[in-house]
């Protein structure tokens, strides 16, 4: 069982990299410090976009709009990080 706590521990804690640097990238590209003409930032940026959308896009229909600010990054990050402390406390 400690296995998959470790195993489970180590995917969300990917996932929320994977969140992270998908934010800093698309705030990159707005403010055109990189380029997605660049063939490796386009793939970076699509394989993150693919990644982390299907989650995002759910909390955005739930979250109001809130102008140009997007909150569903930090509300699944903390959603995240509160199923990961709750995992020991279930499967242990």
């Amino acid at each position: 069982m400690q296995s998959l706590l470790w195993l489970l521990d180590t995917v969300i804690g990917l996932y929320i990299t994977a969140l992270i640097v998908s934010v800093v990238l698309s705030w990159l590209v707005a403010f055109n410090v990189v380029n997605t003409t660049n063939r490796f930032v386009y793939m970076v940026g699509d394989f993150l976009y693919r990644m982390t959308e299907p989650a995002l896009g759910r909390i955005r229909q739930v979250v109001p709009n809130l102008g140009g600010i997007d909150i569903s990054p930090l509300i699944l990050i903390l959603g995240l990080a509160f199923v990961r402390r709750l995992l020991p406390e279930i499967l242990l």
